[in-house]
């Protein structure tokens, strides 16, 4: 039986006052990897934020990764956190630091004190993402395509039940975005579950998966067309 990792019931979505996404009915299971699509200002960003709970569930019911968000408590957001990965349009890492210091910081505020499990993991996630050697240099040294590599391996590091990923690609080039497409393709088929978020349908008609769009205050399956 398969294990579901994200439910909504009848939810809606609310950016403060703004209903964004009404009456959502949403199941997603472990090892799917599913798309989210829609025009700017459809709602995708405020759904991905209600996941992660940096915006409250007003109504309905939603599970995620073992927690509640109607009844998640401010305390309980880390913990929550700790088991989702979070992907970037614009890769948020630390500017003054090295990719290995980057990383070491995420395991640190994450409760993680051996040095040498620390290092295992470190190396484990950059060779993941095919940048293991990559950890010494600082994230101005990187290419944007080399800097969403090193975000999707922060993602992966407290072996996340779901990765969120916010338009992943972007700030890339077509090229770029494929290969980081390739990287996020290769994560799913080891098993990690994977919701993402983009305007590039280049990339949905080169990766078909399950795919979710937003509009007019709804969100809906769409059935991809055979050749």
């Amino acid at each position: 039986m398969s294990t579901t990792v994200l439910e909504l019931k009848n939810a809606s979505i609310f950016q403060e006052e703004n209903l964004v996404l009404s009456n959502v009915n949403l199941k997603i299971n472990k090892g799917e990897f599913i798309y989210l699509i829609g025009k700017t200002g459809s709602g995708k960003s405020s759904f991905m934020k209600t996941l992660y709970a940096d915006l409250p569930l007003q109504k309905g019911e939603g599970s995620i990764v073992g927690h509640d968000l109607v009844s998640l408590k401010e305390k309980e957001i880390p913990f929550l956190r700790r088991k989702l990965g979070i992907v970037f349009q614009d890769f948020k890492l630390l500017s003054d630091r090295t990719i290995l210091d980057n990383l070491e910081f995420v395991l640190k505020a994450t409760g993680w004190k051996n040095k040498e499990e620390i290092k295992l993991k470190i190396e484990s996630v950059l060779t993941k993402v095919g940048m293991d050697t990559k950890g010494f240099k600082y994230p101005h040294q990187l290419s944007g395509g080399e800097q969403q590599r090193i975000a999707i391996a922060r993602a992966l590091l407290n072996d996340p039940e779901l990765i969120l990923a916010d338009e992943p690609t972007g700030n890339l080039d077509p090229q770029t975005s494929i290969e980081v497409m390739g990287v996020l393709r290769d994560i799913n088929a080891n098993g990690n579950t994977i919701l993402m978020a983009t305007h590039d349908y280049a990339l949905i008609l080169k990766y078909p998966s399950k795919t979710l769009k937003l509009q007019d205050n709804k969100i809906f399956e769409v059935v991809q067309k055979k050749n």
